[in-house]
């Protein structure tokens, strides 16, 4: 028998309807034997996510502020889903608990992580499954990093142990047992970590949309879904923007060559994505979709023989290394190059920055340029397609569109476009149209 995880996001959790739903499809297959729960996410667009209101709490009981009628929302999900699905659990000293230890002062982290906790349970008990605590299998050093030998050698000797198994995503234990939270949307990665401790032939991620679009469906009306995309492709339209995975979610599998498959919780007989190691197939365009991100500034830096001042680059990176500045991506000339920011890391700082800058480099001009947005155009089939960028640039130009900077990275499976932020939407439907119409 081959082994999948499945992964069910929040809103694939969200109420007594939804566990049902989840227990119909994983009890569909035999192969699904180790699942991964989120916290609860929304019903409905005037509901909030439990994780948000455990969050929430703590912010107030941090300030002495009264918590209870927020906690007893957290409370009440949970209570409705053990209803609804007709089950015998009672969950009130798990509640308990979670009141007492926010009256205590218990940290952040552990607070957040309840909201997995208590899904995983009920989950658990809806299936029959074993319940394996995430503290237990995921592990972080002292200086807070995922400790990989660790966890994989805890991971595989729970395999051994347990065939079937439910496990809350998101966190894991430092080594004095405290509680550590992945950044948000970190059930991802616990999925990916569980599939490659557990050896899988399939980490399956269940959410609200029936695999990954080629484009953002606010700009884009009914996108063309992607069948098949390789992860270098996904690392390249995730980063870019592209929300369905987090962003760290592949590295896993990506070491253990593990396939990973999109699937819509709500409707499960439609075909999703495959994500794959590399594939051979060509999809039914040049390119396999197009994201991008808005917020970004240019800081121009020209310097007449910029490429014989050995130490240049080494002080620029000082320079922004100094100030917190994460750099995006640097074109360059000769005489000058471009450092491209988000802008977030330059709020406050631009007058140092400036000031470093020519204090350090001693350049011959500085200037800076807000308001940039970054188009990422990604494809395994551009690499042997005659005339890509050409019909890039072609459907651009046509819908008067101004190109502020252009990038391509040395795989040769993407072009980055910059484009003044008034821009963006028009510039992804131009190229959407040119392409994948």
């Amino acid at each position: 028998m081959s082994i999948i995880v499945s992964k069910f996001g929040g809103t694939s959790l969200a109420n007594s309807k939804q566990f049902l739903r989840v227990k119909d499809i994983v009890l569909n297959d035999e192969d699904r034997r180790y699942i991964v729960a989120s916290a609860p996410g929304k019903s409905d667009s005037e509901d909030t996510k439990v994780t948000d209101l455990l969050y929430l709490s703590y912010d107030l009981a941090k300030h002495k502020i009264a918590f209870s009628d927020t906690l007893e929302k957290v409370f009440n999900k949970y209570e409705e889903i053990v209803n609804g699905c007709g089950l015998n659990l009672d969950l009130t000293k798990h509640f308990e608990k979670i009141k007492l230890e926010l009256e205590e002062g218990k940290d952040r982290d552990y607070i957040a992580s309840r909201g997995e906790y208590l899904n995983a349970l009920i989950l658990s008990e809806l299936l029959g499954y074993e319940f394996i605590d995430a503290k237990d299998l995921i592990f972080f050093n002292n200086n807070g990093n995922f400790d990989e030998k660790k966890s994989y050698d805890a991971i595989y000797e729970m395999s051994k142990k347990h065939k079937k198994a439910v496990i809350p995503g998101f966190y894991g234990s430092m080594p004095n047992k405290e509680v550590k939270t992945f950044s948000r949307g970190g059930g991802d990665l616990t999925g990916s970590i569980i599939s490659r401790g557990v050896k899988t032939s399939l980490y399956e991620n269940w959410t609200d949309i029936s695999g990954f679009m080629s484009a953002d469906p606010r700009i884009i009306k009914n996108p063309k879904k992607i069948e098949v995309i390789t992860y270098k492709e996904l690392r390249e339209l995730s980063y870019a923007g592209a929300s369905v995975l987090h962003e760290e979610a592949i590295l896993p599998v990506t070491a253990a060559g593990i396939p990973i498959e999109i699937k819509n919780t709500f409707k499960p007989e439609e075909k999703g994505t495959i994500i794959v190691p590399d594939t051979d197939k060509k999809g039914p365009s040049e390119i396999t979709g197009v994201s991008g991100k808005k917020h970004f500034s240019v800081i121009n830096i020209e310097k007449i023989q910029m490429n014989k001042d050995k130490s240049f680059h080494r002080k620029l990176m000082s320079v922004l290394e100094v100030n917190g500045i994460v750099l995006e991506h640097m074109p360059s000339s000769i005489d000058s190059l471009s450092l491209i920011v988000a802008d977030k890391y330059l709020t406050g700082k631009m007058d140092t920055i400036e000031t470093e800058l020519k204090s350090f480099c001693n350049p011959d001009k500085v200037a800076f340029k807000s308001g940039i947005a970054l188009i990422t155009v990604v494809g395994r089939g551009m690499k042997n397609s005659i005339g890509t960028s050409a019909k890039l640039f072609t459907a651009l130009a046509a819908s008067k569109i101004n190109v502020r900077m252009i990038v391509q990275g040395a795989s040769e499976i993407n072009i980055i476009v910059g484009v003044e932020e008034k821009d963006y939407e028009r510039a992804i439907e131009s190229i959407y149209d040119a392409f994948m119409k």
